[in-house]
């Protein structure tokens, strides 16, 4: 399966979404690819859309290895073979730690400024990336969205590696996915345009899908 791009996978995405019954649904995206896709389902459901951040934490000078994330209001994940393999002394991963801390909140400051997570007690939340390859950046996402007691927690995305789907599936309530190929090596290679989405293409987004959902009936 190729996507033209996030919105194509968006839109594809809200498709199979719009068939489940939730319960006053609230749309998450993992920014900033997240943004695009989660945009799409936020439209078709006419409810604003809103991130929630996490930030993968790099191992000690290779930073595209994730050893582990974080996420707003404190929950870490760390993956122990990631850990071990990088060989970092303590010190050096509390440092590293700290350094996506303090980047995770300026970008929520960036991107809600003043406006607090919606309240997800009792309602049905779907947190939408644009894709899974090792997962660990949703997983710290769930398990942290998980103790604002919503209804049913629901990780959407449009493709993911077999594996990835299946350890979230045991962590959310439900992963759906609409495409586990094989073999998976990057979730940029399942899309025929990968760019990178920009700040200003998020708050672009985010606004729009506030000012959809208030002119909704």
């Amino acid at each position: 399966m190729e996507l033209r791009d996030r919105r194509d996978a968006g839109r594809r995405l809200a498709v199979v979404l719009a068939e489940r019954t939730l319960r006053s649904p609230v749309v998450l995206a993992l920014p900033r690819g997240g943004v695009p896709v989660a945009f799409e389902v936020a439209w078709a459901f006419q409810v604003p859309l809103e991130v929630f951040v996490a930030r993968k934490v790099g191992a000690p000078g290779q930073p595209e290895l994730g050893m582990g994330a974080v996420a707003e209001g404190g929950g870490a994940v760390m993956d122990r073979q990631a850990v071990q393999a990088a060989g970092g002394e303590a010190d050096e991963l509390d440092h590293l730690l700290e350094v996506e801390r303090r980047e995770l909140d300026r970008r929520v400051r960036h991107y809600r400024g003043d406006r607090p997570l919606p309240d997800l007690a009792g309602r049905d939340v779907l947190l939408v990336d644009d894709g899974l390859a090792t997962g660990v950046t949703a997983e710290v996402a769930v398990r942290a969205l998980r103790d604002r007691n919503p209804g049913a927690l629901l990780l959407a995305v449009p493709v993911g590696a077999s594996g990835a789907v299946e350890r979230l599936g045991h962590i959310a309530d439900a992963v759906i996915c609409l495409a586990r190929p094989q073999p998976f090596h990057a979730v940029g290679q399942f899309y025929a345009h990968f760019d990178q989405t920009t700040d200003e293409e998020v708050l672009d987004l985010l606004a729009r899908t506030r000012t959809h959902a208030e002119a909704a009936p």
